[in-house]
């Protein structure tokens, strides 16, 4: 699911420069584009990989290497868009499919002709929600991600800032929002959801050599940067809550042309709609919808729903994670449990990231989900789902398990194992 851009006909003007009052029209404008009514229950998905170089996995890949080898790529079979993250990550994302069975065919179609076009340049990639080895850098020198890491450096999150962008990857499910009456309700069972999703699918026990005690390293980055750019959306009327959301956070950047200026105070957008002179220029549409790129809420609207708190996963586990989603959302028996079977784990998001099921009410609710969602899931995810209820209702995760190869052979090796999978 392609990403809304906004574009004014000519001679149009500016609903923000030429309005009365430019918050008002800003938070019309943002509630009005949050979500497209549709019933077609489409699914995309998008998946993030750490590259490595088979011959010395400890060394991150230079940014002209990474361009050379994403440039030699063929033509993916199942046509997703491959583009590139702050730290040289690979990322897949699939064009919206009809059903779950659909998109994770081409996504898995994807993931081999990314591994296949790689094959014989001496260059592998890993799917783990952190990289597990090689210091925090970014290689990308676009100036988005320079005035980003200039922004955390002001702000005073700048270790958080430059891991979430150089050191972590993730599996992202998008689904369309469905009838306008079911906003509300979808939104609500997601961010109940979000502690079970965090939990299930972390695979990021380790971030550049180290390991804090976090279950999700991955999410413990998320958690040390602005929490007014990552927190959830709170409850309430689904776009006027991400309207308000959205003008209360803090303008990380603004863009002129291909050039980018990191702001290095805390100013929210609302507040450079109502007093420019604290940006330099008035803000007009091009910046808020630029704001909105910059915004990482667990569960983002963008015309359809972006679930964006899974840690990426190996081959082994991310069809069964994406599933587990699509499952417990789209299936209308199984979402009605999982309301139940979720809620006492719901606020409990910090809870699932450090301690992920050795937490007993996160794991309560991770247990009921998975093996309701692996009981109504379509017959291509559920083996994985079954596999995965086995290995939760053993006391393990797919975190776990990397967590105990690391410390058996060192994260270097395990990045390597993974990158030659």
């Amino acid at each position: 699911m392609t990403a809304q851009t906004h574009t004014l006909p000519d001679g149009d003007l500016d609903p923000l420069t030429g309005a009365t009052d430019p918050v008002a029209a800003a938070h019309e404008y943002v509630a009005g584009q949050a979500f497209r009514a549709d019933e077609r229950r489409r699914v995309g998905l998008e998946l993030e990989f750490h590259l490595v170089d088979l011959a010395d996995p400890a060394r991150r890949p230079e940014w002209p290497q990474v361009q050379s080898l994403v440039a030699g790529l063929p033509a993916l079979p199942g046509g997703s868009s491959v583009t590139v993250e702050p730290g040289g990550q690979v990322e897949l994302s699939t064009p919206p499919r009809d059903d779950l069975p659909a998109a994770v065919e081409a996504l898995a179609a994807d993931a081999r002709g990314l591994r296949s076009g790689l094959s014989g340049t001496g260059f592998g990639v890993a799917a783990l929600g952190a990289d597990p080895a090689r210091p925090v850098r970014r290689s990308n020198p676009a100036s988005r991600y320079v005035a980003m890491e200039d922004h955390f450096e002001a702000v005073g999150c700048p270790g958080a800032g430059r891991s979430m962008m150089a050191s972590t990857a993730a599996l992202q499910v998008n689904l369309d929002a469905g009838p306008a009456g079911e906003w509300q309700s979808r939104l609500e069972l997601l961010r109940s959801l979000v502690p079970v999703l965090v939990a299930a699918s972390s695979s990021s026990p380790y971030l550049a050599g180290r390991a804090s005690g976090w279950h999700s390293m991955r999410q413990e980055t998320w958690a040390g940067i602005d929490a007014g750019r990552s927190d959830p959306v709170p409850v309430g009327e689904p776009t006027a809550a991400w309207a308000a959301y959205a003008l209360a956070a803090p303008v990380m950047l603004v863009r002129d042309g291909d050039r980018h200026t990191a702001l290095t105070t805390r100013v929210s957008f609302a507040e450079w709609l109502a007093a420019p002179e604290r940006v330099g220029r008035p803000a007009a549409v091009a910046d808020l919808d630029y704001h909105l790129s910059t915004l990482f809420p667990p569960v983002r609207p963008r015309g359809y729903l972006e679930i964006r708190c899974l840690d990426s996963l190996p081959d082994r586990w991310w069809p069964a994670l994406a599933g587990l989603v699509v499952t417990l959302v789209d299936d209308p028996t199984a979402a009605d449990a999982a309301r139940d079977v979720a809620a006492p784990a719901a606020g409990l998001w910090e809870a699932a990231a450090r301690h992920g099921i050795d937490h007993p009410e996160v794991r309560r609710a991770v247990t009921g989900c998975v093996e309701l969602a692996a009981r109504h899931a379509h017959a291509a995810v559920r083996p994985g789902l079954e596999e995965l209820a086995e290995l939760i209702g053993s006391g393990r995760t797919p975190s776990s398990e990397l967590r105990a190869r690391i410390d058996a052979v060192g994260p270097t090796r395990v990045l390597e194992e993974e990158a030659h999978a």
